[in-house]
């Protein structure tokens, strides 16, 4: 049998870390921006936001990740998403040393 945590579960800290496109998500949401978009309209509106695209906190702008993507026009959301989600696929690679890969291969 489970205990329940002390405090009635009231805090208020968040109950999981947002990255990569789930952060992105939420910032779409906050700044209200509508599809079909361009690339452009996106900049201006959260293109100076950082986005953090691992659980350790690191991040790039999307102006940054829109840089990275060929694609200018947006014709949903969905579409967005689906774009930019290899640019934070890479940067989550791309920092991933030689032990995080041995580490994550052992089986304790």
């Amino acid at each position: 049998m489970a205990a329940r945590p002390p405090g009635g579960g009231e805090t208020d800290e968040p109950e999981a870390i947002e990255f990569g496109i789930a952060a992105l998500d939420a910032r779409l949401d906050e700044a209200e921006v509508s599809f079909p978009a361009t690339a452009a309209e996106l900049r201006d509106a959260i293109g100076s936001q950082e986005i953090p695209y691992d659980v350790r906190g690191r991040s790039l702008t999307l102006a940054n990740a829109l840089d990275r993507v060929p694609q200018q026009k947006f014709e949903n959301e969905t579409a967005f998403l689906n774009a930019l989600y290899p640019v934070f696929d890479e940067a989550r690679r791309e920092e991933r040393g030689v032990l995080s890969s041995l580490r994550d291969a052992l089986p304790f």
